[in-house]
């Protein structure tokens, strides 16, 4: 479904808009350059580029805005927006995810999202989607598929992640999704369709019932089209004909779809539990190394029996709260109204990394203890061990 166009937060008109990208698409000339670097001086303390942000967010240099141009509803809790990046927005590879930034009831809050489109596959005028699923109590998710509008800007990072397909021309591949874990298979599959490549994959993907597969027409089209991509969508719930198609993930199921899994480069993404069970089959199989693992979800250590809350001291908020056993210092910190820079929320992007001025933390994903002061944390996924003070 499409949503009308409204106009932006920035107040500017659609037209406008159109004619000040279309200019902005221009490449910088080094005379440009040596222009824009004169006209940073008569703008100081702020750059050239604050202003043409004003005029239009897509000229910005300090920052990477992209404009909301299109929102396709997949299915009935998932949506794609299709977005136009400004300057500064880098390549990518399919696969990867990009940092998204919202700002919802004045406030700032940052996903990371896997872009959902090859480059230069995405549809209509925009430079990339981003395919959000609905988390129930998801503030950020919630906004995005329920809440934002078409001419809306979002604020993206820089594409990041290893999910990428390997180097072989025509790669034999193994896919295992389930749910939003699709979304960067899809655009592997687009990258390989493009250049002529989709000709040895076959494709698990898990979903509760066929309404909920997210890009169904688009992965039955592929499917039509490339005999050598094979599609098995496998419903785990009863669909209305009272029978369900499949089982989740099993090595039975995973021997009868797909024989010599062992010789394929395999590639999953989805819930804990399909990653979990992948790795633990890989692993006993003696072919852990040919499995790539995408997660949603940072994997925490088993708590200590004897760990309790701890008490954190934001240094230059000044703000100190007691805190949970096994709470993040970040669940903390917007717990007590405050809001630090973070991104992917699982340890990855070290967008979070703040500096432990005293005491103790616990990286929550292997039980390690840092009490070493000047020491770089991430409040993602570090806990209080006790008392500590962090530079936040």
């Amino acid at each position: 479904m499409h949503t009308a166009e409204t106009a932006s937060p920035f107040g500017l008109q659609a037209a406008r808009d159109s004619r000040a990208d279309a200019i902005g698409a221009r490449p910088r000339s080094t005379l440009r350059g040596r222009l824009v670097g004169a006209a940073d001086l008569f703008a100081w303390p702020l750059g050239l580029s604050h202003y043409l942000e004003l005029v239009n967010p897509l000229w910005s240099t300090h920052t990477t805005w992209a404009r909301v141009v299109d929102l396709i509803d997949e299915t009935a809790d998932a949506r794609t927006l299709v977005l136009r990046p400004g300057r500064g927005f880098g390549a990518y590879r399919a696969g990867q995810y990009v940092p998204v930034t919202v700002t919802i009831d004045g406030r700032r809050h940052t996903r990371t999202y896997s872009i959902s489109t090859a480059p230069g596959r995405a549809p209509g005028r925009g430079g990339i989607a981003i395919t959000v699923k609905h988390v129930a109590g998801g503030r950020v998710s919630g906004h995005l598929v329920r809440g934002i509008r078409r001419g809306a800007y979002v604020e993206l990072g820089t594409p990041q992640g290893e999910f990428v397909l390997p180097d072989a021309p025509r790669p034999r591949l193994l896919l295992l999704t389930a749910g939003s874990g699709v979304t960067p298979a899809r655009a592997m599959l687009q990258e390989l369709s493009a250049r002529g490549a989709l000709a040895d994959v076959v494709h698990l993907h898990w979903a509760p019932r066929a309404a909920d597969v997210i890009f169904a027409r688009d992965l039955a089209s592929l499917a039509a089209a490339h005999p050598g991509y094979r599609l098995h969508v496998l419903a785990t719930c009863e669909p209305p004909s009272g029978v369900a198609t499949a089982g989740h993930f099993s090595p039975n199921l995973l021997d009868a779809r797909c024989a010599d899994w062992r010789a394929r480069d395999a590639y999953a993404c989805g819930p804990r539990a399909l990653l979990e069970a992948a790795e633990a089959h890989w692993t006993a199989s003696g072919c852990a190394q040919r499995l790539r693992v995408e997660r949603f979800q940072p994997v925490l250590a088993p708590l200590p029996a004897d760990v309790a809350g701890g008490r954190a001291c934001f240094r230059r908020s000044g703000v100190t709260v007691e805190t949970g056993a096994g709470q993040s210092l970040l669940l903390a910190a917007e717990a007590a109204g405050l809001a630090p820079a973070h991104g992917c929320r699982m340890g990855i992007c070290h967008t979070c990394t703040v500096t432990l001025r005293s005491g103790r933390v616990r990286d929550l994903r292997d039980g390690r203890v840092t009490d070493e002061p000047g020491a770089r944390v991430q409040i993602c996924v570090s806990a209080a061990a006790g008392e500590c003070e962090v530079e936040l």
